[in-house]
């Protein structure tokens, strides 16, 4: 909503010295989000005059027609001699008035004015149009055209209004009355605690018999409908140019007189109203609900298709506008135009007026499905004040009648479904509950008053809201009325002490480590939505019955092409890598934990919980109950160079090891040690996957997969070659956990290093070979490191050497040769036990 503070003040007594920042600080302590404030005529200076072109000359040996004019401005150049300008602009003729910049003027934009010889004549000024004068678009696409009564030499800064202030406003959704002049206006005069001049107070016929005939099918969809009429209007009437001026600075473009006035009143009063060319309406104004597949073409031209659920207003012929959204191009308001027979000018002389007020929700529903937001439906679908109709109506009357030289019918048409006003009965101490601070009864008693209520009674409060506040309904509405008027700002701010040995969970504690160590292993942590869509399944290459097809959809999805929540982190990291890489940053490694949603074979259906009562504890067991599993992964996607090249090497890409290094980094942050066995997995590369297993319970349990991704799901998504991923369950890895990390004791006694060298089948994976050596070493082993791979024919086809350092240290001594050479044994024993190892060499 743009403000105008000109237009404000009309409404409120503000302090002359108070500027648009001063207002901006009020509105915004009182609640209101004052984004900007815009200065209109910033780096306008003069002169800038009305001037009346007295003769045009047309210069036709240039490309472009060009004109020179001569200009009278009477004495605002010093001498009163017409003024000779260039001017290139076609839509005005001999005798016009426009705004001319004289030399010395300097127009928005630094655009200084001075005399300069062009086309071969020297041009003393300019003639200007409304976007060189930072006016904006006033509908005539080209120069200013004055009316003919303003007098040559005036100062065109104070007619055009081109100095002034506008506040530009958010206005959130329960705050609906302040999309009008009239409710910020309200605002503003609370703020300042000055007397408010409600535009809306007009004296108003009451209705009779002889209005426009209306008939309400639909009372619910339309609880008020008020119509007048006005005859006699003058087809060459056109808005002044302070109602144009008004228009622009509010962020609207003058269109027509008719138009302009229903588009001013609404800006005022917030009341939509729209205006029908008589002629043109066949019969009764109706208000009914639309016949599926029924058809209208709406204003902007668009032939809709309606629904069964849309509000519209027909006559005899059908639909003629689209309820509290846009009105139909078959009534609208005709253009003056000539008659080709005749002569005369003939246009729109009879309109009919109507004021309604519209069901929020049905306003809001028929603009989202037709995908039609209008400046009436903004104000429908967040409340509109259904008393101000009456007034709205005779407000439009009261300028059409003064603007354009109608005359009002005596008719008067307000069709109104019975209500009562709504009341809230709340404790007068409750805004003190609620803040924490002691505002007092009487502190309650005037801010609710300020805000319109009307409120009776001592400790208990009833309180009448306002016909224009929709938005307050139950007792906290009020309280928070009461507490952002008295200034959020003076609310105390007190910590709270939260009781002694309370903190992060075990839990909570791992999945932070995870993060940690991931970021310290060089990965960065992308963050995506949990939304997916099912085509990415079959991109990944997934079994039709693969277990992570079964998604949760949602009801009302962000996106329709995301409709359902994810089963699997990769999806969205993929997705993370593959813009990175699209826009320049090849070589990536992303991280993310988070939640997965693993719906059952059979999912639940959750009850309905009650509102008016706290569910009882079966009520939220069976919701419970009904939930997806929801199971926190840690994934990593890895794509370009791990290792950068420069003076102190070559550099490596990124491969199938380091994802499988990633997820033994994340199990070592939960102590627990990973068992890796080769796997086929989508959508990994079938010779390049791995399994991640652990140990529960004397179980083997699988925790994840890793490796480098299938080369047609890496075309299938559009990612770089090579791929590589790896994704774990972290509550796997929790319940294979034992308890809290406890700190490593260290020895200060020497280290004692063998090295052992086997030869297995080329099959048998080195973590399964490493496994083992560990498990036979026994407590002594410290660490166990591969260092070295050999495939050749000094050992024979289908055979690799696996070459490993082993590190043994006591606690208590220092370790004989005896002792590390048996610890080796043992280890060499259990792997070959297991793996068939043979020792290189024996």
């Amino acid at each position: 909503m743009r403000v105008p503070l000109s237009w404000l003040r009309e409404y409120v007594d503000l302090p002359a010295t108070e500027t648009g920042r001063d207002v901006q600080a009020k509105l915004i302590s009182a609640g209101l989000e004052v984004e900007t404030v815009e200065l209109l005529g910033a780096g306008l200076t003069g002169p800038l005059v009305v001037g009346k072109v007295l003769t045009i000359e047309e210069l036709t040996e240039f490309k472009k027609p060009i004109r020179f004019c001569t200009v009278d401005v009477g004495q605002a150049n010093g001498t009163g001699e017409p003024q000779e300008i260039i001017c290139g602009a076609r839509n005005f003729a001999e005798g016009d008035k426009v705004v001319v910049a004289l030399p010395g003027a300097v127009l928005p934009g630094d655009f200084r004015i001075a005399e300069r010889k062009t086309y071969g004549r020297v041009s003393r000024g300019m003639i200007c149009s409304g976007d060189e004068l930072g006016m904006g678009d006033d509908g005539s696409n080209g120069i200013i055209v004055l009316p003919p009564e303003h007098e040559v030499g005036t100062d065109a800064t104070v007619l055009l209004e081109l100095y002034d202030e506008v506040l530009d406003i958010a206005v959130t959704p329960d705050r609906g009355y302040c999309l009008s002049m009239r409710g910020v206006a309200r605002e503003t005069a609370i703020a300042y605690g000055l007397p408010l001049r409600d535009p809306a107070l007009l004296d108003v016929p009451a209705p009779n018999a002889y209005g426009y005939p209306v008939q309400i099918a639909d009372p619910i969809g339309c609880d008020r409908f008020v119509a007048r009429t006005v005859v006699g209007l003058d087809p060459e009437a056109r808005s002044p140019i302070w109602l144009r001026r008004r228009l622009q600075k509010a962020g609207m473009r003058p269109i027509s007189l008719a138009v302009d006035v229903t588009n001013y009143v609404m800006i005022e009063l917030g009341q939509p109203l729209h205006a029908y060319d008589r002629s043109r309406v066949d019969g009764p104004i109706g208000v009914r609900r639309a016949a599926e597949g029924e058809k209208i073409t709406t204003l902007d031209g668009t032939k809709r298709v309606l629904d069964s659920g849309d509000l519209v207003i027909t006559d005899n012929r059908g639909p003629i506008g689209i309820a509290g959204v846009m009105g139909g191009a078959d009534t609208e308001i005709a253009d003056p135009a000539t008659d080709p027979e005749t002569g005369a000018l003939v246009g729109t002389t009879e309109v009919v007026i109507e004021a309604a007020h519209f069901d929020a929700i049905s306003i809001a529903r028929t603009a989202r499905r037709h995908k039609l937001s209008s400046e009436a439906s903004k104000r429908f679908e967040r409340g509109v004040d259904p008393q101000a109709a009456a007034a709205a109506a005779q407000r439009t009357v009261d300028l059409l009648v003064l603007l354009a030289g109608g005359t009002a019918e005596a008719g008067v048409t307000e069709v109104v479904a019975p209500s009562a006003p709504h009341t809230i009965t709340m404790p007068a101490n409750h805004p003190d509950k609620v803040a924490g601070v002691d505002y007092g009864r009487e502190t309650v008693v005037r801010r609710l008053q300020e805000i319109g209520c009307d409120v009776y009674g001592q400790d208990e409060l009833v309180v009448t809201v306002p016909s224009w506040r929709p938005d307050l309904y139950v007792p906290n509405d009020l309280a928070e009325e009461v507490i952002r008027l008295e200034g959020y700002e003076n609310l105390p701010s007190t910590l709270p002490k939260p009781p002694a040995g309370r903190g992060l969970t075990e839990r909570q504690r791992t999945h932070r480590r995870v993060g940690r160590a991931l970021a310290g292993a060089g990965y960065v942590e992308a963050l995506n939505y949990p939304f997916i869509g099912e085509q990415v399944f079959d991109q990944l290459g997934l079994d039709a019955d693969d277990a992570r097809r079964r998604v949760v959809k949602l009801v009302n999805p962000l996106s329709d092409e995301e409709p359902a929540l994810r089963t699997t982190l990769l999806p969205g990291l993929l997705g993370a890598l593959r813009r990175n890489d699209g826009r320049g940053s090849h070589d990536l490694a992303l991280f993310e934990t988070g939640l997965v949603f693993r719906p059952g074979e059979q999912p639940g259906v959750a009850v309905r919980l009650p509102v008016d009562r706290r569910p009882t504890d079966e009520e939220i067991a069976g919701v419970n109950a009904a939930l997806p599993a929801q199971p926190r992964r840690a994934a990593v996607v890895l794509a370009g160079a791990r290792e950068q090249a420069g003076w102190w090497g070559k550099g490596r890409p990124s491969d199938w090891a380091d994802a499988i290094q990633a997820a033994r980094v994340v199990a070592a942050e939960a102590g627990v040690e990973l068992l890796i066995d080769a796997d086929q997995h989508a959508p990994w590369h079938p010779g390049r996957c791995a399994s991640f297993h652990v140990v529960i319970d004397g179980e083997k349990v699988l925790a994840g997969h890793g490796g480098e991704l299938h080369p047609r799901v890496v075309k299938a998504l559009g990612l770089p070659a090579r791929t590589c991923a790896m994704e774990l369950d972290l509550d796997v890895l929790e319940r294979a956990g034992e308890g809290p990390l406890k700190a490593p004791r260290i020895s200060a006694f020497p280290v004692a290093t063998q090295d052992v060298a086997l030869v297995v089948d080329q099959d048998v994976p080195s973590a399964a070979v490493e496994h083992y050596l560990a498990g036979g070493a026994g407590e002594l082993l410290e660490s166990i490191r591969l260092f070295d791979v050999y495939t050749g024919d000094q050992i024979g086809e289908g055979k690799k050497s696996l070459a490993y350092a082993l590190r043994f240290r006591a606690p208590d001594r220092t370790l004989t040769v005896d002792e590390a050479t048996a610890a080796r044994d043992a280890a060499v024993a259990l792997a070959a036990e297991h793996t068939g190892a043979v020792l290189r060499g024996a």
